[in-house]
């Protein structure tokens, strides 16, 4: 079987290798290639569209801009195009290969519907990928948001086939997968904690972003490393013309954004920064506390996150780029607290520290016209430390104790990378590359360190050190995918992904095909299908509805096994102007999925880790339909979800719930988002999202029974004792309330003489102050609902210059 299966994946190599060699020697072809770019601020465009009208043929540009299109020579018609811009076109006699770099306008208002998709643009109706969403950064900065600060995470939250866990989350849960499933990228370098404010905020700063673009299924082979979905974000290169930026100042928050040239043409810069200052605000606050009730107590403390991003771009020629990012991120609690009197004084320090440092550099190099090459280096880093000190003395100092705990974990990854991209023909398009992650996981080390200082006694101290020892695991993997236009209504995208696990002395591997079709049957209306396998070497131990950052990350071992993922899907896709809808259905089962064992819990600590969880299996289907509009005065989407997730353990040795399956906990069967944004006049424009979703599901226990205990029954006491306990019916055996929402924004814009620009923004989250849950607990004979975000209006002021 297994012998069969590499004569048939080594025969189709072959043939899709040698196809385009003779279709090369029937008839002389020339190769367009170069790089669309913005007109006024040289950024380049990520999926720009190139068409060449008298033969349909077309591409589009890569996520550095990069294009190339092989035709006939002769007399070629060209259009360049993408949303937002104006349209160029030219005509030129294709005699030789070419190089031809195109600088699009920006248009005064965006085009409605004119702009033209290309024959191989990877979504939309004429392109072979399904299951992924596109969203334009300027509609995500018109989503209203909670407390005024415009977040990706919360974005994405309101497409299909996406669940936002509880309230004011920043995790995802993509078609029933959980939030360790997704691998997140910040210009294609993971974060493992995209989370600020214990979920409520993401890491992503809209200023700083360029493209973001969410698979939820249809994985092209080049992606991998989990099983539910990969959000792609790019961040801006910077204007190679030109100084801008802007500032802008919240409720919550402060940000910046500066961006341009070092040297014209060449070499630029951007970079961006926020900081929030609650801890600054509340400090009149804790000072008013201590003097009227402080009874002696002094202090300070606060929590404020920040992040900065910067980017650096240089060409070298129009062969050669270079790209140096970097990301740095910290959330921070801090604690500083004295009790005194004339007899004793007593000191505690509380520091409490979580963030991401990302860094990479990327160098472009296109070999020829027809090949393309990004080779990486990264390095990604997740820490979190958290240190807790006292001090008690009393007057004289003849007696005293001092103590000091530290905890810390870490996560550090090295990798290399080279993605080429070749296209030998329009009927072609070929990528093929490597990677290797090295992984060094630093568990969880607690330092303990105690000091007593008495008269009476010698002096003693404790100084230890104790926690999990370091692990180390190598992550490989190599592509190679086909975009394959069979005939003019026929396109199949056919890719392999073979990924290997060494980790824990034990060796794992995983085969993975993709394969995706598209039947174009007019020039507006398609059919898609797809069939994806992932692999996920990497775990997520937390045991709260929220993210927290003790929640730790773990790799596969020799008892436990990579998670792995089958997903089939098929839809209807259909272009009416400017506005796209989609019909998707799918189906996913999900292997070695994770859950804790009843009763077990983890506290920052991932010690014995494995006897805590089991290994099962899940499954998930649904139904998405997606409207979306990206152009125009009115923009938005409205998107549809039904579906059913659920879990089973009853392998021998890892049963939940007695081996019955359960839904899982973040199961909807209905999630309705509405997001909208219009255009009044230049000067406003108006915003709105409306959210309803099934509630999600949890253990509880939701009525209570009188049982008699052994010892009771045993004992030679006439009278039998009984209590009374809770009883819970199942795992995930009660539905929360349902979830509705409706957010309003509206901003207001000048422009000044200078060309500066004024936005004002005045947001209203959850207008109707619908009292959501966000944990229903048992009290006596009752249930009980906490909800944490009432009605809450945010103001925002930003000036560009």
């Amino acid at each position: 079987m297994m012998k069969g299966r590499k004569i048939w994946i080594a025969a189709l190599i072959a043939a899709i290798l040698v196809l385009p060699a003779r279709e090369a020697a029937a008839q002389k072809k020339c190769t367009i290639s170069g790089y669309m770019t913005d007109a006024s601020s040289g950024e380049s465009l990520i999926s720009a569209a190139l068409l060449e009208q008298q033969s349909g043929q077309g591409t589009v540009t890569n996520n550095y801009g990069y294009y190339t299109l092989t035709l006939p020579a002769g007399e070629v018609a060209l259009e360049f195009s993408y949303i937002g811009y104006e349209t160029v076109a030219m005509s030129l006699q294709l005699v030789r290969d070419t190089v031809l770099h195109v600088a699009l306008k920006p248009s005064a208002e965006f085009l409605q519907g004119a702009s033209v998709t290309a024959s191989r643009s990877e979504i939309g109706v004429r392109g072979t990928q399904m299951s992924a969403i596109e969203i334009p950064v300027h509609q995500i900065k018109h989503v209203p948001a909670l407390a005024g600060e415009v977040d990706v995470i919360k974005a994405i939250q309101l497409l299909p086939g996406v669940q936002s866990g509880t309230e004011g989350s920043a995790g995802l849960y993509v078609r029933g997968g959980g939030p360790d499933e997704n691998l997140l990228l910040l210009d294609g370098v993971p974060i493992y904690n995209v989370n600020h404010m214990m979920g409520f905020f993401s890491v992503f700063n809209a200023d700083a972003i360029k493209n973001v673009t969410l698979y939820k299924g249809s994985f092209p082979a080049r992606f991998g490393s989990r099983i539910s979905s990969i959000l792609d974000v790019r961040m801006k290169d910077g204007n190679d013309r030109e100084y801008h930026g802007s500032a802008s100042l919240g409720l919550l928050s402060a940000k910046f954004q500066v961006e341009g040239p070092i040297i014209k043409g060449k070499t630029t810069f951007n970079v961006s920064a926020r900081r929030t200052y609650y801890d600054i605000l509340s400090q009149p606050l804790i000072a008013y506390y201590q003097r009227h009730w402080g009874d002696g107590e002094r202090g300070t403390g606060g929590y404020y996150f920040y992040d900065v991003n910067a980017k650096l771009t240089h060409t070298f020629s129009n062969r050669d780029k270079l790209y140096v990012s970097y990301y740095m991120g910290d959330d921070r609690v801090y604690a500083r607290i004295k009790t005194s009197d004339e007899l004793y004084s007593n000191q505690l320090k509380l520091g409490w520290n979580w963030g991401n440092i990302v860094a990479s550099a990327r160098w472009n190099h296109v070999f020829n016209p027809r090949l393309f090459v990004n080779a990486t280096l990264n390095y990604t880093q997740y820490r979190h430390s958290l240190d807790v000190s006292g001090k008690e003395s009393y007057a004289g100092g003849t007696d005293g104790f001092a103590m000091s705990v530290a905890y810390h974990s870490l996560i550090n990854d090295i990798s290399a990378a080279a993605d080429f991209e070749y296209n030998p023909s329009p009927a072609h398009d070929i990528r093929f590359g490597a990677t290797y992650i090295r992984h060094t996981f630093k568990p969880s080390i607690t330092t303990v360190r105690a000091a007593v200082d008495s008269p009476a006694d010698q002096p003693s101290a404790i100084d230890t050190t104790f926690g999990d020892k370091n692990l180390f695991t190598g992550e490989a993997a190599a592509y190679f995918e086909d975009n394959w236009s069979v005939t003019d209504w026929l396109k199949i995208n056919l890719g392999l992904r073979y990924a290997m696990y060494d980790t824990d002395g034990r060796f794992y591997h995983s085969l993975e095909p993709r394969v995706s079709l598209r039947a174009l049957i007019t020039g507006d209306l398609s059919l898609k299908a797809s069939w994806s396998r992932m692999s996920q070497s990497v775990h997520m131990l937390s045991n709260s509805n929220i993210s927290l950052p003790t929640d730790l990350w773990v790799p596969v071992t020799s008892r436990i096994r990579p998670m792995r993922s089958n997903q089939a899907a098929a839809g209807v896709f259909y272009s009416l102007g400017p506005v796209d809808f989609s019909l998707e259905g799918y189906y996913k089962t999900m292997d070695n999925v994770l859950e804790y064992r009843e009763g077990a819990s983890f506290f920052g600590s991932s010690s014995g880790w494995e006897d805590k969880v089991a290994m099962g299996r899940g499954w998930a289907y649904g139904v998405e339909f997606l409207v979306q509009k990206k152009t125009g005065k009115l923009t938005g989407w409205v998107g549809y979800t039904w579906s059913k997730t659920m879990r089973q353990f009853d392998r021998e040795g890892h049963v939940i719930n007695n081996g019955i399956p359960f839904p899982a906990k973040y199961d909807r069967r209905h999630d309705l988002s509405v997001t909208a944004a219009y255009e009044v006049t230049r000067k406003i424009d108006l915003a709105a999202t409306f959210i309803f979703g099934t509630g999600i599901c949890g253990s509880l226990a939701t009525q209570t029974i009188s049982v008699i205990p052994a010892y009771s029954a045993v004992s030679q006491n006439p009278f039998l004792t009984t209590v009374t306990v809770d009883y819970l019916e199942g795992r995930n055996n009660y539905r929360m309330p349902s979830y509705q929402r409706l957010d309003l924004g509206v901003n207001f814009k000048r422009t000044f003489r200078n060309g500066h620009h004024r936005t004002i923004g005045l947001s209203v989250y959850n207008v109707y102050n619908r009292n959501n849950p966000f944990l229903v607990y048992r009290s006596g004979n009752q249930l009980k609902q906490l909800s944490i975000f009432p009605l809450m209006p945010s103001l925002a002021y930003t000036y560009e210059f």
